[in-house]
């Protein structure tokens, strides 16, 4: 079997659960959040929105306040970076109503 095979595979292992249903194991949530740093550093912010919703999705099910708010955190600035400050403020305020003033990014 070759790397091209497993890459596959991971890629399509969200797709592997019910429509409309994110996964909310660790392993899945942190190959999103790879998958939108990539994509965030390579300034593809319509891509890393993607994958950070997911994570946004998956810690608010997971009940993960501090991952809620790091992942709302983390829209904002992508967001912010499109020029859509207004959606960015959403995430910011979203971020400040999880556990008030406790910093996550510096």
């Amino acid at each position: 079997m070759n790397g091209a095979t497993s890459d596959v595979n991971l890629q399509s292992a969200p797709s592997a659960h019910a429509a409309g249903s994110l996964p909310t194991d660790i392993v899945a949530l942190r190959i999103s959040h790879c998958r939108a740093e990539h994509a965030e550093g390579g300034a593809q912010y319509h891509l890393a929105v993607r994958h950070y919703r997911d994570c946004l999705e998956a810690a608010e099910r997971r009940e993960d306040a501090r991952a809620t708010q790091f992942f709302a955190l983390k829209l904002a600035a992508c967001y912010e970076q499109m020029g859509f400050a207004e959606k960015a403020d959403e995430f910011r305020a979203l971020a400040s109503t999880d556990l008030g003033d406790t910093p996550l990014l510096g």
